[in-house]
């Protein structure tokens, strides 16, 4: 049965990649589809079988140029649009992004190599953000009312101006719907460069968009290499903000690109998440989660639980069915319904998480299962899902982020140990807390250097809660009323009732 369901989504894929093959994924700027000013492409391949997709535009200075422009000039109307019509619109932008949601999901599993179960439900919290942040538009501006004595301040909020915003290739669809609702929900305009290795559904997206009604140049797409358009939009004076997930060294360039206009940044960047299971835990759940949260989505994650520090005293027990579900996950074409893990986003990227198979060896862990190169019929950039055990902390397999199906095991004996282990890493994104102890949940919540913990629960999102991490994790929050910290200025009026004495100068 999952043959024949493979077969019917690669034929309902078909005609869309026919028309990749035929026609170039351009830019959209000012509500127009148009080619790179130079007319430069590149190609695009699929990971699952490395075949061409199609051509790119790849973005030049001049193309963001434009774009910019645009985003600039559609400004001073989107502004100023009652909140409620921006609401109005995002319902439409979710309503037309549900109707497309199937072939969102094929175009993006084939695309990227994510499996098919997971890219499904993707598209569908696509929806789900531009409905969020439409309902947050009409109040989205609201401020507070701060009396005093003699003044009566109040705070109020705009849209800081035409934005920025540079999405990853792991669900590059859902992940562009998260930053970009919000700006739109807030009055700003937008010039998005998606990853190059990831284009298709980000020429979906903001022809959705347009489709339903969105005015011209308030959001422009341009493709292209991160080294090319990347640095010319967070180089440029008229972007006021930039939004950036990706790698944290990537961030770090970002920041210095956009010093000498003095841009505002949020970024969110990598983890090397923690996920501590202690001996009083629920195991067969903790089991489930820490299973799911490193080998869903390919591992090419930035919230996966890549680390798995595990009580000693269960250590053993809990490692061997880890290692039997490993043994028996699902690798194969994404497009099947029964596939759990894929092939990995590129050949460049499947060579950075296969060399960790030798790195790991070397630092004296085993590889338990897995740790080799994989492929499907010959071809594809499969890895198995890989599981490391007797790692210690000061192993590169435990400090450095991989970014695939693999997991490394850690042992400790006392929670003061387990935490500083967790903590013992550049980064800060995201810790799971495995434990029937609730004042030892609330413990490691506080100490914990992340910025995000889950206690007995695996990744569960609530859209008005704060997202973001610590250290080289991120810098800023997105969610709910913090992304609008992000999207807009803050500005306090300050009104007198004029019984207040004024100072004097130079009067007797």
């Amino acid at each position: 049965m999952s043959e024949e369901l493979l077969a019917e989504n690669l034929q309902k894929l078909r005609p869309f990649l026919e028309e990749f093959s035929v026609e170039p994924i351009q830019h959209f700027i000012n509500g127009r589809s148009v080619g790179a000013s130079d007319g430069e492409r590149f190609a695009n391949y699929s990971p699952i079988d490395e075949s061409l997709i199609g051509e790119v535009a790849s973005g030049t200075r001049e193309d963001i140029d434009t774009a910019c422009d645009a985003a600039a000039a559609a400004f001073e109307d989107w502004a100023v649009l009652p909140g409620k019509q921006r609401r109005d619109l995002l319902h439409a932008i979710a309503d037309a992004i549900e109707a497309n949601a199937e072939t969102i999901a094929l175009v993006e599993s084939f695309d990227t190599g994510q499996p098919l179960r997971f890219m499904s439900k993707a598209a569908i919290r696509g929806a789900e953000n531009y409905r969020f942040f439409a309902d947050m538009a009409p109040q989205a501006r609201d401020g507070l009312s701060l009396p005093a004595q003699h003044h009566m301040n109040y705070s109020l909020r705009q849209p800081i101006g035409p934005v920025g915003i540079i999405t990853p290739w792991n669900t590059p669809f859902m992940l562009a719907t998260w930053k970009i609702a919000p700006a739109l929900a807030a009055g700003c305009t937008v010039v998005h460069k998606p990853a190059e290795w990831s284009p298709c559904t980000a020429a979906m997206h903001v022809k959705i968009l347009h489709d339903a009604g969105l005015p011209a140049g308030v959001v422009n797409t341009v493709q292209g290499i991160g080294e090319v358009a990347g640095k010319a939009l967070t180089e440029h004076e008229a972007i006021k903000a930039v939004a950036f997930v990706g790698e944290s060294r990537t961030g770090s360039e970002i920041m210095k690109q956009g010093a000498d206009t003095l841009k505002r940044v949020h970024f969110e960047l990598g983890g090397k998440n923690p996920v501590i299971v202690f001996e009083d835990a629920d195991l067969e759940r903790a089991l489930d989660a820490v299973v799911f949260m490193i080998y869903s989505l390919n591992g090419e994650r930035c919230t996966s639980s890549s680390r798995l520090l595990i009580q000693k005293s269960i250590a053993t027990d809990f490692i061997d069915q880890v290692k039997a579900r490993v043994a028996v996950l699902n690798v194969g074409h994404p497009l099947n319904p029964g596939t759990e893990v894929g092939p990995l986003i590129h050949e460049k990227h499947r060579e950075k998480v296969s060399s960790y198979f030798e790195i790991a060896k070397e630092d004296g862990a085993t590889v338990a299962i897995g740790g080799n190169t994989s492929n499907l019929e010959g071809k594809g950039f499969f890895v198995e899902p890989t599981l490391f055990t007797n790692a210690s902390a000061s192993m590169r397999i435990a400090k450095e982020e991989i970014f695939g199906p693999v997991l490394t095991v850690i042992e400790f004996e006392e929670e003061s140990e387990a935490v500083s282990i967790a903590n013992d890493v550049d980064y800060g994104l995201a810790g799971y807390v495995w434990t029937s102890d609730s004042g030892r949940g609330i413990r490691l919540a506080r100490d914990l250097e992340v910025g995000m913990v889950w206690v007995n629960s695996e990744n569960n999102r609530h859209l008005a809660s704060p997202f973001g991490g610590m250290k080289a994790s991120g810098v800023g929050r997105d969610g709910g009323d913090y992304s609008f910290d992000f999207y807009m200025e803050t500005k306090n009026v300050c009104i007198a009732t004029n019984d207040h004495s004024v100072p004097k100068l130079g009067k007797n």
